[in-house]
């Protein structure tokens, strides 16, 4: 991401992030309802989806597992402590895919809080003083294969990929 802020408006970023994947399934947490879901909601119309609001989730949502979670205005309301714990849990436990929108000064959180949980900063939007972030996480991009492992690098070039041991 860089510092320049996004040309496009948060809708339209939650819009096609949501195009872009069409989940099947879907988590939604946050104290409201964005115009970028109803309209997904409403060309989507065999999409599951299931709410939450903010804080930890309840039993039956936390024993599932989602296509996609969306975190939009939600760790604004919640102690840092339990946003972290929201985050980890959903990340690690209800979807390979999480996209969050928010407002890092009023949640009182910094980049780095989410880069610690191995989120990507993806765009940057700016409207009348206010900031807005989105950080997305894909557990298919979560790591990059290191340039060093290949057969050019393995003691015996002859066997790589060849034994598990």
């Amino acid at each position: 991401m860089t510092d320049a802020a996004s040309q496009r408006t948060p809708q339209q970023a939650l819009a096609a992030l949501l195009a872009q994947h069409a989940p099947r399934s879907l988590l939604v947490v946050g104290a409201s309802q964005f115009p970028a879901l109803e309209a997904f909601a409403q060309a989507h119309p065999a999409c599951e989806l299931a709410f939450a609001e903010p804080g930890p989730l309840p039993p039956a949502l936390a024993a599932r597992r989602f296509d996609l979670a969306l975190l939009v205005d939600c760790l604004e309301h919640l102690p840092k402590r339990q946003g972290l714990e929201l985050l980890g849990g959903i990340r690690n436990l209800n979807a390979s895919r999480l996209a969050l929108l928010v407002d890092l000064p009023a949640a009182g959180w910094a980049a780095t809080d989410l880069f610690s949980l191995a989120l990507q900063a993806s765009e940057r939007f700016e409207r009348e003083g206010q900031v807005l972030s989105l950080f997305t996480y894909d557990l298919k991009d979560y790591k990059q294969v290191p340039d060093w492992l290949n057969a050019k690098f393995w003691a015996n070039p002859e066997n790589f990929g060849k034994y598990w041991w």
